[in-house]
């Protein structure tokens, strides 16, 4: 990956953390990511968890001042405990404080979507832009806001979930109202993402197939996909409308598998600009610049 400019004072680490892998990086001052590693995460034991964390931290060469972590979960901003589904054995931990004291070193965390916005707006495809609001579109859908180069961190870290609140109702001949793992029915969240999806096709249309063989039976004509993806961009331009009209976003960079397909990232925001208040011929959801390094890298900023 190029450089990108920055002007940070001691040398970090930025660590990636989900609910399968954790990667690591070494950040150099102008963002050049190097001494990268990756093992995979131990879900369910907390000891294990921080064992495994810290051994990658000690094979790190000396000199490293701070830890920044992007984590596929949320951290409360008063009690810095965190909530992540994927990675139960850290859930209602401290987990910045005990890294910390483990390690000697300043620990910073935020939701890896957050740090996926945040990369993307100072140094990816929301550069420029005053308002970006970076979405996610993968297993399940998340988002961040970033406003003149600032996160926005809400209550209890929550900012940017356009994938959750009741947006459908029971009865609903067009959607199914499906429990979410949050603890409501018919959000978003149910649908958006690429295992929503799979459950919206069967719904609809009563076959079993993988997102990745909805996208492909959608863009080679196949009827059923075409219409269990006509009802997906309709819902989801729906939702990203508000959230742009609510946020004043300028640009939207999609990351995640399924921004993956070009023509998906395309109709969806020809959808929007049909939809949002302020009307633009510029694309407004855009493919997101930085792939699988943006969590690493938003990381470096917190």
């Amino acid at each position: 990956m190029a450089k990108l400019m920055n002007t940070l004072a001691p040398t970090l680490l930025c660590a990636d953390i989900g609910g399968s892998h954790m990667r690591i990086a070494q950040v150099t001052p102008d963002l050049h990511l190097v001494e990268r590693r990756q093992i995979a995460t131990p879900r369910h034991d907390l000891t294990l968890f921080v064992d495994a964390f810290s051994q990658m931290v000690h094979q790190s060469p000396v000199g490293i001042e701070a830890i920044h972590l992007s984590l596929a979960g949320l951290q409360a901003p008063v009690t810095s405990e965190c909530n992540a589904a994927n990675i139960p054995c850290i859930s209602g931990i401290a987990l910045a404080p005990l890294l910390s004291q483990k390690l000697g070193m300043t620990v910073r965390i935020a939701n890896d979507a957050d740090c996926f916005a945040l990369a993307e707006a100072r140094a990816g495809a929301g550069m420029g832009h005053d308002n970006v609001f970076g979405i996610i579109l993968g297993t399940g859908v998340g988002g961040g806001l970033v406003q003149n180069g600032r996160l926005i961190v809400g209550r209890q870290g929550l900012t940017g979930e356009w994938g959750h609140g009741p947006l459908l109702r029971s009865g609903d001949r067009d959607y199914p109202y499906l429990a979410c793992g949050c603890g409501q029915s018919g959000c978003l969240d149910t649908i958006g993402g690429a295992r929503g999806l799979e459950k919206f096709h069967f719904w609809r249309c009563e076959e079993t197939r993988s997102s990745r063989e909805i996208m492909t039976g959608w863009l080679s004509g196949e009827p059923s996909c075409q219409r269990t993806m006509e009802g997906y961009i309709d819902l989801l331009s729906d939702a990203l409308a508000i959230m742009i009209n609510v946020t004043g976003a300028s640009c939207v960079p999609a990351g995640g598998g399924l921004s993956t397909v070009d023509d998906l990232i395309e109709a969806l925001d020809r959808a929007v600009r049909k939809k949002c208040l302020c009307k633009t011929a510029t694309p407004i959801i855009v493919k997101a610049k930085l792939g699988n390094d943006a969590g690493l890298i938003g990381a470096s900023y917190l």
